[in-house]
């Protein structure tokens, strides 16, 4: 679980080089597709998929927010 100061950070970072939660959001949306062109044999399939799980969560959260 995270802290208030990691909130607080997060958020900065946010506002600072996103300036929105759905901006980022897009981005980890693209970061995502991405994914899907990543040479074979880089990565293994289930570290890709658990990786687009866990951006698929951010993405989720910054769009409640």
């Amino acid at each position: 679980m995270m802290n208030t100061n990691q909130l607080d950070e997060l958020s900065q970072i946010i506002e600072n080089r996103y300036g929105t939660p759905e901006t980022l959001a897009n981005w980890l949306d693209l970061a995502v597709e991405m994914l899907f062109y990543v040479e074979e044999d880089t990565f293994s399939r289930d570290e890709l998929q658990e990786v687009a799980t866990a951006i698929r969560g951010v993405v989720r959260v910054l769009r409640s927010a």
